[in-house]
């Protein structure tokens, strides 16, 4: 029964369509969608009135309250507190090593530099890991060694693929720790 309704409707309008002409009917349809898209304006235009018109949030007291900037020297404990131990440096290698393990990725034997900046007092461990896997592996294991040494900066990353259809690529990736050989609670710069 539906389905003779529909095929009657379509029937229909095809003979208004006949009677009318194409461009009549173009026209009342352009007719329609300008109306619609009118109202639509017009609602868009009194939400965005109702918007402005409500009152702004007024900031507790506890948030208007100024915390005092940071002192140099609170600021340079912070630096020295932040950094990690040089005599667990080794340590911080083999975590790497794992991680990479714990990645699926080659690791063959790194590069390791050391160096040590008297003016500042702070030692630096260079180590550069020739790593092969897969790229999305590789981007995981820098991301999880930057969480897992977070006195360490990123300071390369590099990849080469010896053709386009291989699936594992060659990447190197050079982190440097930042250390000191300050105890960990002595609490203050070294």
């Amino acid at each position: 029964m539906m389905a003779t309704d529909l095929a009657l409707l379509r029937l229909r309008a095809q003979l208004l369509l006949r009677r009318v002409g194409a461009p009549a009917c173009l026209a009342v349809a352009l007719l329609v969608l300008g109306m619609a898209a009118w109202a639509w304006a017009w609602q868009q235009r009194a939400v965005a009135a109702r918007l402005e018109a409500r009152p702004l949030p007024q900031p507790s007291v506890a948030v208007a309250i100024a915390v005092p900037p940071a002192t140099a020297s609170e600021n340079l404990a912070r630096f020295y507190a932040a950094l990690g131990q040089q005599r667990h440096a080794e340590q911080q290698v083999k975590q790497l090593f794992d991680l990479a393990a714990k990645n699926g990725l080659l690791l063959a034997q790194g590069e390791y530099k050391s160096g040590y900046d008297k003016a500042s007092r702070v030692a630096t461990y260079q180590v550069t890991l020739p790593l092969k896997g897969s790229y999305a592996a590789v981007w995981q294991f820098a991301l999880q060694a930057l969480r897992a040494v977070p006195f360490a900066s990123l300071d390369e990353l590099s990849f080469r693929r010896e053709q386009i259809a291989d699936t594992e690529l060659e990447a190197r990736l050079r982190l440097t720790f930042y250390l000191t050989d300050a105890p960990a609670d002595a609490g203050g710069a070294p």
